[in-house]
């Protein structure tokens, strides 16, 4: 499971369309996004609503304590909430030490109200724990005393009995609402493949549950099964995070391909750069660099997966290739192509792709001093060795190749002894 965050637009989106679907009653929730390309008179022409209610406007970037931070404007209307998003569309802000940009905003109702609950569903590895709270809102933090929590093993229905704990000491008017309620957003939490779902407040409006703030992950790794529930979904960068031209030539091709491409580059100047095969064994070897005492040496984050095509292995070699040689300074470097022992990739399929990216790239990895460890196992995994040892000897660029005899971590030892040896 790969727990993404998305915007509180789309969490509401998915909340509003899924909880009809479920259980047959209306949300009445409204919103709208905008961004730098929005036309406001297209966007009300889209959602009338705006031009006949008191709005509240705020970014919506993946980062809490918006209103404590006075980035929440409250009951304006539309030509107010044009001037406050102009004033801010695009100037840098910072949020628990992150430094970005402001991008995105969501527009909605201004709901007048009294009461305000806390709402938290989280994923956990046995089920799935609810958190409930009469006491929610910009101080749920100072009365986190008052939250109510319950576990749900997996394949548990929630009953009544389940929620009984969270809504005992609600007044009798509200309790039923409230269950029904928690047990819908529970019930879609799972449909849809939510790992997390808070709303912190909501309110009741006529009587009825509406929620004002909300945060949502989806696990993406089940977008396969909900294409079509979860729409065009969003996963956003995390908020000061912008992709590179390389991070953002990587993610285009994993947008386009079955397989998995993903890069991060994490210094550019470090000497120790990673292409691996598989997810589990990308963070291997990066945590071992960082168990080590070389994290600030390690490039990149980078892995591959899900038996991509040689053309797309090249194409995502090469740019491993340049971001590892673009700022050498003489000192020598090390290029990691690792993984485990694949299941079902053909290890020399892919290899093929990366020794097509490191002949064309000879001259800038003879430039850059980089030294060459492979480690793999699986299917043809002898073939794709023999094809590296007999590339190192022809293009005469220092190349130690291993099959599963090596361990994953004493090929990341070798590249850091490669690294701190004399010249």
């Amino acid at each position: 499971m790969a727990r993404k965050k998305i915007r509180e637009y789309d969490s509401k989106r998915l909340l509003k369309e899924h909880f009809k679907r479920l259980s047959g009653r209306d949300l009445p929730l409204k919103s709208a996004q905008v961004t730098e390309s929005t036309d406001f008179n297209e966007l009300v022409e889209k959602e009338p609503w705006l031009s006949t209610s008191k709005l509240v406007v705020k970014p919506d970037m993946l980062f809490g304590k918006r209103g404590k931070s006075g980035l929440v404007a409250l009951n304006l209307n539309l030509a107010q909430v044009a001037s406050f998003v102009k004033e801010r569309l695009g100037k840098e802000v910072e949020m628990s030490g992150c430094k970005g940009p402001i991008t995105t905003f969501i527009v909605e109702p201004f709901i007048p109200h009294n009461k305000e609950f806390y709402l938290n569903i989280v994923s956990e590895r046995l089920g799935d724990s609810i958190s409930f709270s009469e006491c929610g809102g910009i101080e749920i933090e100072e009365n986190w005393d008052k939250v109510k929590t319950i576990f749900v093993p997996t394949g548990v229905p929630l009953t009544s009995e389940f929620v009984a704990p969270l809504v005992a000491t609600l007044p009798f008017e509200t309790r039923g609402e409230i269950e029904e309620f928690l047990k819908v957003v529970f019930a879609l939490f799972q449909d849809v493949d939510f790992t997390f779902l808070e709303m912190n407040p909501f309110t009741l409006v006529n009587g009825k549950p509406y929620p004002l703030d909300m945060r949502g992950e989806l696990d993406d790794t089940a977008a396969f099964k909900n294409f079509k529930k979860w729409g065009n979904i969003e996963f956003p960068m995390p908020f000061g995070r912008v992709m590179s031209p390389s991070e953002s030539f990587v993610h285009g091709l994993d947008e386009k391909t079955s397989a998995s491409l993903k890069f991060t580059v994490l210094n550019p100047a470090g000497r120790i750069w990673t292409m691996v095969a598989g997810g589990g064994a990308s963070v291997i070897y990066a945590d071992t660099v960082g168990d080590l005492g070389y994290a600030s040496e390690l490039g990149n984050y980078a892995e591959y997966s899900g038996a991509p095509k040689e053309e797309e292995v090249l194409q995502y070699a090469r740019v491993v290739i340049d971001c590892a040689t673009t700022k050498a300074d003489g000192q020598k470097r090390a290029l990691v192509i690792g993984g485990g022992i694949a299941n079902f990739t053909d290890v020399s399929a892919t290899f093929s792709g990366i020794i097509r990216a490191l002949k064309e790239k000879e001259e800038q990895l003879k430039a850059a001093r980089i030294h060459i460890y492979v480690r793999r196992g699986g299917p043809n995994y002898q073939k794709g060795l023999a094809k590296m040892r007999a590339l190192g000897e022809s293009i005469g660029i220092p190349i130690q190749v291993y099959g599963p005899e090596e361990t994953m971590t004493g090929i990341c030892k070798q590249a850091i002894q490669c690294i701190t040896a004399a010249a």
